[in-house]
């Protein structure tokens, strides 16, 4: 409903929009104002907090921003697939085939357009970029390098004003309210400049309302919110697909100085699959970034996390010890877990378990305090809990939480079923857990948690448990529990285990039918370490000689997700050097799918 009076006509909206009791001339108005908002604009955007909110040391924008990948999408059916399906599917995808768009140009007329573009709706995953992007855009404009034929930006994020529900606001007092500069002059009609209304973040929005009848506007959203405005009242959607792979190397490269450091950082990047197509998300740049150069520091050069797992356990560590640090002085010297540091971990994995299963992400002060957590010292674990003020207006004192990431969510909702087991024996993956089962339980069966997790997640249609799922199979090795040693409890040996856990996961490739849930169950195994079948597929893809006929539907699954995971290029696939037969055809269906030629 957002846009549905698009097309009315501009004077139903002068007298009650756009006119103000203090007027000044046009000459005076267009010189002053403009000057004024761009001074605001540039003071709030020229710096940037990276995976965090007013936190930490800033960095200028125009030195650590990394060009976007944007290409013009296009209305299509809502995908609320689990959007690290979707970024694997991008990954797929080769930069050369769709138009690429530059974030300067996004309203300028193209050749291939007749009329100038108006209105904008652009898509993207969670920590993909849309949010730097409109800041590098009104940045860019405030410094008079792009976009000058625009008198007015005026760039709103829904979280801000999803504070505001309770309010009336006419457009005008929307604009006075969140750009104070703007009341000084007071505002005139609005139809006399080009003016931009920038709305980020659609799927965080919480209002319904009908405005904006000639100015240009700009919305992104993530793509299962992107249905809430009819197709019609967008002239145009984009895509923003993160970095693609010469982008990453650009980030790492801009932001790691020491030649040596980030050749290193870079190529172990490049080795892991499950690492490397994650960094099409910028935020996981960010967080493999800090890991990374810490563990290169401390272990001087040894082995780096190479499963996802093993990056947010790392993960996980550094922001603790950080905290330690800075408010407590580096006092806890055996453990980074101190009492303090421990229940604020428990809390916050609680609270990701329990909105991940109602499918939030973003909560509020309400949420933290049913949950025992102090918000003051929420905020201190910067890196791991973004808290976002609403401090422009200084009058409201609403606040509203989010962790940086929602993987960092999916990893800490797997901690907190890694725990309640180990710690009270409840397996929570269980339905049939009851009070009576769990009294008279007596031991916990890891097993039992973990094939129970692989069933709910295979259950899900859209993949929405499959990242949880991997996090929740990689805490079961030793290598990542020694790294929590405090923070979880020891227990026995678990390669029998694992090793069962292992079989139960081969059994539910070779009976699923869906190439997605076995590709993520590939994934799985990387992370219990268990790479048997794809090395042996590969092996025989290195010598020419692949066994068609003595293939098990194992096999097959596991020749789909190696092709579909290889770095080459996805360009022409040419079914010849398996077998054109109808058979292999259907097998490889996924492959051929994602190629832009198949043969």
């Amino acid at each position: 409903q957002v846009l549905k009076q698009c097309h009315a006509p501009p004077d139903l909206w002068s007298m009650t929009l756009l006119e103000h009791n203090h007027c000044v001339s046009m000459e005076t108005y267009g010189a002053m104002c403009p000057y004024k908002l761009k001074s605001s604009l540039k003071k709030k955007f020229q710096c940037v907090f990276e995976g965090i909110a007013k936190e930490g040391t800033p960095t200028l924008l125009n030195q650590i921003y990394t060009e976007l990948y944007i290409t013009e999408g296009r209305f299509t059916e809502v995908n609320s697939e689990h959007e690290v399906r979707q970024i694997e599917a991008a990954s797929r995808k080769s930069d050369g085939i769709e138009p690429k768009i530059k974030q300067e140009d996004i309203f300028k007329l193209s050749t291939e357009r007749d009329e100038p573009i108006r209105t904008v709706m652009t898509t993207g995953v969670a920590g993909i970029g849309k949010t730097v992007l409109t800041q590098k855009f009104a940045l860019d404009w405030a410094e008079g390098k792009d976009n000058q034929d625009i008198q007015f930006i005026f760039l709103f994020s829904f979280r801000e004003l999803n504070v505001l529900k309770e309010k009336m606001f006419s457009l005008v007092e929307l604009v006075n309210h969140f750009f104070p500069e703007m009341t000084e002059e007071g505002i005139c009609r609005f139809q006399d400049f080009r003016v931009l209304f920038i709305f980020d973040g659609l799927d965080e929005c919480r209002l319904l309302g009908t405005l904006l009848s000639s100015a240009c506007i700009w919305i992104t959203t993530r793509p299962a919110a992107a249905n809430q405005i009819p197709p019609e009242y967008v002239n145009m959607v984009t895509e923003v697909r993160g970095f693609n792979d010469r982008q990453k190397e650009e980030y790492f490269r801009k932001r790691f100085s020491e030649e040596e450091q980030r050749s290193i950082i870079i190529s172990h990047i490049k080795r892991s699959r499950s690492l490397h197509i994650m960094c099409h998300i910028p935020v996981f740049c960010w967080i493999s970034a800090k890991v990374l150069e810490k563990v290169l520091k401390t272990k001087e050069g040894g082995e780096l996390p190479k499963t996802l797992t093993e990056m947010y356990v790392h993960f996980l560590v550094v922001q603790c010890k950080q905290k330690n640090i800075k408010y407590d002085g580096g006092a806890v010297t055996d453990s980074h877990w101190s009492p303090e540091t421990k229940k604020m971990i428990e809390s916050l994995a609680k609270l990701a378990f329990e909105q991940l299963h109602k499918g939030n992400l973003i909560f509020y002060e309400s949420d933290l305090t049913e949950g025992g957590i102090d918000i003051r010292a929420a905020s201190l674990y910067s890196g791991v809990f973004t808290q976002v003020f609403q401090e422009e207006s200084g009058l409201y004192q609403d606040k509203m939480f989010s962790f940086v990431h929602l993987s960092v969510q999916e990893f800490l909702a797997a901690l907190h079923v890694y725990l309640t087991f180990f710690n009270s024996g409840v397996n929570l993956m269980s339905k049939g857990t009851s009070v009576w089962s769990r009294l008279f339980k007596a031991e916990p069966d890891s097993v039992s948690l973990y094939q129970n997790a692989v069933d709910q997640a295979l259950q899900s249609p859209n993949g929405h448990l499959d990242l949880f799922l991997r996090f929740l199979l990689g805490l079961s090795l030793e290598n990542n529990q020694r790294l929590l040693h405090g923070l979880v409890k020891e227990t026995e040996s678990s390669s029998l285990t694992n090793h069962k856990t292992v079989q139960y996961i081969k059994n539910k490739i070779s009976s699923t039918s869906c190439p997605e849930k076995s590709i993520n169950l590939f994934h799985c195994l990387i992370e219990l370490n268990d790479c048997s079948l794809t090395k042996e597929i590969q092996q025989h893809l290195s010598s020419g000689r692949l066994p068609i006929d003595k293939l098990s539907t194992f096999h097959w699954s596991a020749l789909v997700f190696i092709l579909l995971s290889s770095e080459e290029e996805l360009n022409v696939f040419d079914l010849d050097k398996y077998s054109a037969s109808d058979e292999v055809l259907l097998k490889l269906l996924p492959v051929v799918k994602a190629f832009t030629k198949a043969v």
